[in-house]
């Protein structure tokens, strides 16, 4: 019986290696360096009614005091979503004084769930 017990803990721990192998979370996307030249966004007018530009400035500013997400449009129409190491580091205050201006800018970039991301380090308006 003991024999019996002992071959089934084996067994099963020899079928739960290549589980646990499979459950481990791969590492963290280390992104890389870029500088970022766009306009920033009022997200949901931009991606539900196409709004952007100078005529939308005042939306995007009040949309991004309600807590719109803001975000940066590269001149290839690609979105990058402002974001931080730093849990509760919000990014909308940072890009609230560009909205709807052109803005440089640099930090890490990373590609994460299909959604093209950059975390800030420094932001001024493009000249």
């Amino acid at each position: 019986m003991l024999k019996r017990i002992l071959a089934s803990a084996a067994l099963l721990a020899i079928c739960a290696l290549p589980l646990a192998a499979q459950q481990q979370k791969p590492a963290a996307n280390a992104g890389n360096d870029m500088t970022l030249t766009g306009q920033v966004i009022d997200v949901n007018c931009y991606t539900t009614m196409g709004a952007s530009g100078a005529g939308h400035k005042q939306c995007a500013a009040a949309c991004a005091k309600a807590g719109v997400a803001l975000a940066i449009l590269s001149s290839d129409g690609t979105i990058y979503m402002p974001v931080s190491s730093k849990p509760a580091d919000p990014q909308n205050s940072r890009l609230e004084p560009f909205a709807e201006s052109q803005v440089k800018v640099t930090g890490v970039h990373r590609m994460s769930h299909g959604m093209h991301t950059i975390e800030i380090k420094t932001i001024a308006a493009a000249t």
